[in-house]
């Protein structure tokens, strides 16, 4: 089994598309290990603000395979992938760890998970001792060390995922 941790945000119809975009996930793979949601201002442009969370699973999924059904689950939320990536949008599932697989091609780990606070502190939220596979730093270590004013994160109530 691979463990799997993948970054989830919207910031058009917010609730309802990540209710389906769990649901798709959970029918698919199974329980999900669920961080806590925050609320982040849109970055890299004039947007809505959006809400942000990580979820994480065992699978044993090729990554190829992954990839596909990620895109597939935003396409039927909506999202359209000829969109710039400094856009609103309905649903964006990253994949930000496939178990401790470094890869150019895939962009694993993902850079987001140190570059931004929307994805790390949900990260560490539900997998702290994780070691990231290129810093070979903690998650916990990651975060605490993290110091960037300009990024602010809310956490807001996760009783609409129910």
């Amino acid at each position: 089994m691979t463990q799997i941790y993948l970054g989830i945000g919207s910031n058009i119809n917010r609730e309802a598309t990540i209710r389906h975009g769990l649901k798709a996930l959970e029918s698919y793979y199974g329980e999900l290990h669920i961080s806590p949601i925050y609320e982040s201002k849109a970055y890299g442009f004039d947007g809505d603000d959006f809400l942000n969370l990580v979820a994480g699973f065992d699978c044993n999924v090729e990554i190829e395979d992954l990839e596909k059904h990620l895109k597939a689950i935003e396409h039927q939320s909506g999202r359209n992938h000829s969109d710039s990536s400094y856009c609103s949008r309905t649903l964006d599932i990253d994949l930000l760890l496939y178990g401790d697989l470094i890869s150019e091609k895939y962009e694993l780990p993902r850079s987001d998970i140190i570059q931004y606070a929307f994805v790390l502190k949900p990260l560490f939220d539900i997998a702290p001792d994780l070691l990231h596979p290129v810093e070979k730093k903690t998650i916990k270590e990651i975060w605490r060390s993290f110091n960037d004013p300009e990024q602010r994160i809310e956490e807001v109530s996760s009783q609409f995922i129910s």
